[in-house]
């Protein structure tokens, strides 16, 4: 066993909520098996499981409930629209605030379907209200853990696969891919673990390790290599790591924070890479680059600058040789003086420091992980993608009117009002 990572800070004594350790990741055995260790730890300790496979044909759920002693619950739930969120909204949420208002001495343990992201339980549970007072009036969410398998981790993060081909989708309209989902489950934990309990440490656990620290710079990061359940539950239990302000993983760079660490040279393999550019892609040019920066990496994220959309911020995201864009709103340098309250103060300080005479806090910020790429040559493809001096020298009546392949791509609500 081993530990790659400080603690984060306790939670105060006072708070006597009952603690909320969501265990999620794209390895549902592992993910149950660790479950299963923490209530070795505490018989207290109630684990919350959901079984979404008859969801899409019959709009019902499986919820389990257990402790260290047994079976507690069992039950099936027929919803009114089957979907995953209002799976969160219809019986996740009230089931959790039930237990807890039940048991308030005993913590909980949620154990995430492989299909669900672990913000949309988070953010629910922040902002929803069950019986007229908020969720978190009866429990606080300690901490968000991702549990991976190092014999499927690495497949899982480069399938070109969706999760409606293993009939895995939240809805008839769900278009996310295994490795989006399974990327998005590692960079959101505040803790991640790496399970590989009776095996010995060898080169491809290490270079696995390594994958997952710079997938997720900022978490806590375990490895577990022999089933020691108060080992486990003394370092993901009652932490206090989970931060509600957190800013997603692809945008952190408008709030000040990296979106990733940049570790060009290879370590077992490993690559890591920022970029910054303080002027805007040319749309075209970057559209015909998209099947090389996606092809060559196994995950990025950030946000971009494109020139013929040069008032909105677009987050970027790429896993398993597929692309995912979509409008994160305004440049602050777009946006009326006053309606900057709106932003928060982190990202507000970040312009400031930041900002450009003529462009303001406008520029791209992406961060790539991969194996065996070189990091220069990546950056050498998106350099030949920034708008020369002479295109720059146009101004941004002239970029407007580009060809640009992803015209209409980013429609918002805010957009479409302008």
């Amino acid at each position: 066993m081993s530990q790659l990572a400080q603690p984060g800070s306790d939670v105060s004594p006072a708070d006597l909520r009952p603690a909320l350790t969501l265990l999620t990741g794209f390895a549902p055995k592992a993910t149950r098996e660790a479950a299963e260790l923490l209530t070795r730890a505490d018989k207290s300790l109630l684990t919350v499981t959901y079984d979404l496979a008859e969801l899409l044909d019959t709009g019902t759920v499986r919820r389990i409930v257990r402790d260290g002693r047994g079976l507690i619950e069992d039950e099936r739930v027929t919803l009114e629209h089957g979907c995953i969120n209002c799976t969160i909204r219809e019986d996740l949420l009230p089931a959790l605030v039930r237990l807890a208002r039940a048991r308030p001495a005993s913590d909980l343990a949620l154990v995430l379907p492989p299909s669900m992201e672990p913000e949309a339980v988070t953010t629910a549970c922040c902002w929803s209200h069950v019986d007229g007072a908020p969720v978190t009036d009866a429990l606080r969410i300690d901490s968000v853990v991702a549990v991976c398998d190092p014999a499927t981790l690495l497949d899982t993060l480069d399938s070109d696969r969706d999760l409606a081909d293993h009939r895995l989708q939240a809805a008839d309209d769900d278009t996310r891919s295994v490795s989006e989902v399974a990327a998005r489950q590692i960079e959101f934990a505040d803790t991640v673990l790496l399970w590989a309990p009776d095996s010995e440490f060898d080169y491809e656990h290490t270079r696995l390790s390594v994958l997952l620290q710079r997938l997720n710079p900022w978490a806590r990061h375990l490895v577990l290599d022999i089933l020691e359940p108060v080992w486990l539950s003394t370092r993901i239990r009652r932490s206090g790591r989970f931060d509600p302000d957190a800013p997603e993983p692809y945008g952190r760079g408008i709030e000040g924070y990296t979106v990733g660490c940049h570790e060009p040279e290879p370590d077992c393999g490993v690559v890591a890479t920022l970029y910054r550019a303080r002027r805007p892609l040319h749309p075209e040019r970057f559209h015909q680059a998209l099947p090389t920066l996606a092809g060559r990496t196994l995950r990025g994220r950030g946000h971009l600058w494109l020139a013929g959309q040069p008032d909105h911020i677009v987050a970027w995201e790429s896993s398993g040789g597929g692309v995912s864009m979509g409008d994160m709103g305004r440049w602050l340098a777009a946006t009326p003086d006053e309606e900057w309250d709106e932003s928060s103060p982190e990202r507000r300080v970040n312009a400031d420091l930041h900002w450009d005479a003529e462009f303001g806090d406008r520029e791209v910020q992406l961060a790539f992980v991969g194996l065996h790429f070189a990091a220069d040559e990546l950056a050498g493809v998106l350099d030949a993608c920034l708008l020369t001096d002479a295109e720059l020298a146009e101004g941004f009546a002239a970029w407007r009117e580009y060809p640009d392949p992803f015209g209409g791509c980013f429609e918002s609500k805010e957009r479409n009002q302008e």
